[in-house]
Parts: C-alpha cells; sequence; structure tokens
C-alpha cells in the first residue's frame, strides 16, 4: 500500500513539471516583446473633457472683445466683489432682453512676465489676446439702465470689470477609444504648431490640463482633432535648465575614451561625439481640440506619459467629424459627463467660434 502512494506521488510530479516546462505556442509573444512594446507603443489611458471642462477652458483671439459690455455689480455690492453660482450681478449696456444667456471672460495679462521658453511673449502677441471663461448666466430684469443677471454656471468667481458676450452654444465633440501609441512616431507633414500658453499660465502640465496653440482654423483645424505632443532632445539642449543635464558627467570611470554631447572646440574629448540633433523626438501625450478661433486653438491634454510643457511642439494625428447621434454632455444641463458608448466613441459641447459682443 505504501509502495502504491509513492508510485502516485511519483506521477504526479511527473505530469506537474511536464505541465510547467511546456512550450510556448506560435501565438505566445515573447517575454521581451511585451516589454518593447509597453515602452515604444503603450496603450492610452485617456481622460474625457466635462460639461466643466470644455466651458471654462478659455481661448485666444486676434478679435478684441468689446469693453462696453462689463459685470458692474451685484446684490451685495460694494460689500462683497466676487460673484458666483446662483448670484445675481449688474451688467452694463442696453441690447439686453430678459431671457438672455451671456457669458462672462476675462481679458488675461500675466503679472509675472515670465517666458516658458524664448520667443514666447512675442509669439502670443502674434496669436492674439489670451481671454479666461468665467461662466455664464440668464438676463433676468431689463427694466433698469443695468440688467440684471442670474449666474447659472461659474467656473471661477466673476469681478466688476469682467467683459460680457453672448452665450453660444457648444457643438458636439467625437472622442475615440484608447489605442496604441507611438512614442517615437516620425513627423506625418500634418498640420503642426506649438503650445504658447496654458490655461492659468501654467507651465508644467499633463492630463486635463487646457492649453492655447499656434495654429487655428485658418490652417484647417476643427473642434475634435487631435494632436500629438512631442519634444525634440535638441531643444532640451537649448533650455537653460534642462541643458544642465548634458553638461553634467555621464560616464564611467573605466571608460577609456568617455563620449561628449554636442563637442564644441572646448568641450571636445578625445571620445566619440553624440550628436542631440540626431536623436529621435519622443512623443509625450495627446490632446484633443475644444475651440478654434482663425489664429489658435484651446486644446485639452487626453493622455500624457510625462510632462508636458509651455513650448513644446503638437502635429495633428487624425481629423475628428463630430457625431450629434453619440450622446455625452448637454449643455443645457451643466452637468459633467464622462460616459463613452461602450468604450468607443462619447460627445460633448465644444465651439469653433469665438465670442462676439452686441
Amino acid at each position: 500500500m505504501k509502495n502504491l502512494g509513492l508510485s502516485l506521488l511519483l506521477l504526479v510530479g511527473i505530469a506537474s513539471g511536464q505541465e510547467a516546462s511546456a512550450p510556448p505556442t506560435a501565438t505566445d509573444p515573447h517575454p521581451s516583446q511585451i516589454a518593447t512594446a509597453a515602452t515604444t507603443h503603450p496603450v492610452e489611458r485617456t481622460q474625457i473633457p466635462t460639461y466643466s471642462d470644455i466651458y471654462c477652458a478659455g481661448f485666444i483671439s486676434k478679435q478684441n472683445l468689446s469693453r462696453q459690455t462689463i459685470v458692474t455689480g451685484g446684490l451685495t455690492s460694494p460689500h462683497a466683489t466676487k460673484f458666483v453660482n446662483g448670484e445675481v450681478v449688474y451688467l452694463s449696456g442696453s441690447r439686453y432682453k430678459e431671457g438672455d444667456r451671456v457669458t462672462f471672460v476675462r481679458e488675461l495679462r500675466d503679472p509675472n512676465r515670465y517666458e516658458s521658453f524664448e520667443g514666447q511673449h512675442k509669439l502670443l502677441d502674434a496669436v492674439g489676446q489670451p481671454y479666461s471663461e468665467l461662466g455664464h448666466a440668464k438676463i433676468v430684469d431689463v427694466r433698469h439702465r443695468m440688467a440684471i443677471a442670474q449666474i447659472e454656471f461659474s467656473c471661477e468667481a466673476v469681478v466688476p470689470g469682467d467683459l460680457v458676450v453672448p452665450f453660444i452654444e457648444r457643438q458636439k465633440i467625437s472622442f475615440r477609444s484608447p489605442q496604441s501609441f507611438d512614442r517615437f512616431a516620425p513627423p506625418n507633414g500634418k498640420t503642426n504648431g506649438r503650445i504658447v500658453m496654458a490655461k492659468d499660465f501654467d507651465a508644467v502640465l499633463g492630463a486635463g490640463n487646457k492649453v492655447y496653440l499656434t495654429v487655428g482654423s485658418n490652417q484647417g483645424v476643427k473642434v475634435g482633432d487631435y494632436f500629438r505632443i512631442s519634444r525634440t532632445y535638441e531643444s532640451e539642449l537649448h533650455d537653460a535648465v534642462d541643458s544642465l543635464s548634458f553638461k553634467a558627467s555621464t560616464t564611467e570611470d573605466t571608460q577609456k575614451h568617455p563620449p561628449t554631447f554636442q563637442a564644441h572646440r572646448w568641450t571636445r574629448s578625445k571620445g566619440p561625439e553624440i550628436r542631440v540633433p540626431d536623436m529621435p523626438r519622443r512623443a509625450l501625450g495627446e490632446l484633443i481640440v475644444l475651440s478654434v478661433t482663425p489664429a489658435s486653438a484651446t486644446g485639452m491634454i487626453t493622455f500624457a506619459l510625462e510632462d508636458v510643457h509651455v513650448g513644446d511642439t503638437v502635429e495633428m494625428t487624425m481629423p475628428t467629424t463630430a457625431s450629434a447621434s453619440s450622446g455625452g454632455t448637454s449643455a443645457s444641463t451643466g452637468k459633467d459627463s464622462q460616459k463613452a458608448n461602450n468604450g468607443a466613441v462619447a460627445t460633448a459641447d465644444a465651439t469653433n467660434d469665438t465670442p462676439v459682443a452686441q
């Protein structure tokens, strides 16, 4: 009986060993292939814009908005100067009708005057004037010299002096499903530009941040277009901070002829020279266009593998046609929606028009 038990254990052990050592099938990917794909072609984990993202993104426009229609105060003036959702505000101007909806915008200036990249201010002047979008309201009374409005939706506090423009319903945006992202995709020859500025004057960005581009409808950009964000190593070579890493020691003491990066007359060594411009550009992430003006576009970063910087380059990857039948965010509700239809396509509201003052 004991011999029978030992024999059974031996057979089980042999069978288990054969099963564990079974060779992989022809369809099984090699572990090194899986690791390479995860590095060079990771699958995107995208962030879909919400109602707040779309209606609070801001824009850049060469068309200066009228300063004749502004917020003058509110029910609790002068004791309060900031007004938010649900509060009553007073508006200058006489072209309002009861029931009209208006948008509050702010003409922006950067009090720090710091350039995120060399030539940023000159480039921004060429693109236009930046504006932030603060929210929208409904006109409830026009019997006085100033119109009375109640704030229906606020992105941030409205203050006296902020501009008032007509509310424009946003068109639908189609979102594509997550897909493989090529980190080292070569230039495709499509529309390209730069991130000239970011919302709130941020300089280091990630998924969900809003950015403003140097290309707009004049270059064929449309709401819903996707852009790949990329950076060259040469741009880091010319950056005051990032270039320090190229100048730091990267060699081992055991190397007989250590290399030099982008050698010059006084930095050349006896070792090989590494030419930084020959390095491949790397893709950092993607953005989707939320709104456009003739010379600029507002986008939201939907996916980022590393920090995105103001000044990084953008290149159109695939135009997207808006689909009103896919469901999504309704501008009349003011509620956020991040649902995708079966993980493939979702829609939200966006605009391709610059607000125009009445």
